[in-house]
């Protein structure tokens, strides 16, 4: 599937929404990509658990992905609980997931990259009772010049059958393989957005 560019309505998440927003602000202040110490949203405590960082090692083919933070309800979705957490950290996201999630994820961070844009994608999988989810993946990228240093990522699980069981669910070996439903780099209308953001009073709500 094709990227599409996009605008920042594609992300449909308001908490993502939200952290967009915080990044087009941090980027109206300093271009071509914002600082990571620009970067503060309000009540991010609050949403730590589905969020990860990442230090961005080499560039090119031999680029690599360090993590720096792993939420723990992505622990669980991944299957990684049994990792003691103090190892899920200061680890490569391939040795993290494998080479085969890592072959379906790596695209969208290579498209950031490539872009200096966010990234966002939402796929489709089954629980361990076959309840469709929605699983919507937003990456911010920052660096000081040029190139990329860092990656924020925040990860949704979203289902409208209500409840569902969120272990393995982005598992080795899922219920069901996820499709792509949207895969979009936000770089259309960005400039406009930024300069909004950065002057809007407009209070976003983390419910």
């Amino acid at each position: 599937m094709e990227f599409a560019s996009s605008d920042p309505s594609v992300v449909r998440s308001i908490r993502q929404r939200y952290l967009l927003n915080t990044w087009l602000r941090a980027s109206a202040r300093h271009r071509p990509l914002p600082l990571l110490r620009d970067f503060q949203p309000d009540r991010v405590a609050d949403e730590l658990a589905d969020m990860m960082g990442f230090d961005v090692v080499d560039q090119g083919d031999d680029t690599r992905f360090r993590i720096t933070h792993e939420g723990a309800r992505l622990t669980a979705t991944y299957g990684n609980d049994h990792i003691d957490p103090a190892e899920r950290t200061n680890r490569f996201l391939d040795e993290a997931i494998g080479p085969e999630r890592y072959t379906n994820v790596i695209t969208l961070y290579r498209v950031c990259l490539a872009q200096k844009r966010p990234a966002y994608s939402i796929s489709t999988v089954q629980d361990a009772d076959g309840k469709d989810v929605s699983y919507e993946r937003l990456l911010l990228p920052f660096g000081n010049g040029n190139a990329v240093e860092q990656i924020v990522g925040s990860y949704k699980s979203i289902s409208i059958e209500g409840g569902f069981k969120i272990n393995n669910l982005m598992g080795l070996r899922p219920r069901a393989v996820p499709v792509i439903l949207v895969r979009a780099i936000i770089d259309r209308d960005i400039t406009m957005a930024s300069a909004r953001a950065s002057t809007s009073n407009e209070v976003v709500e983390l419910d």
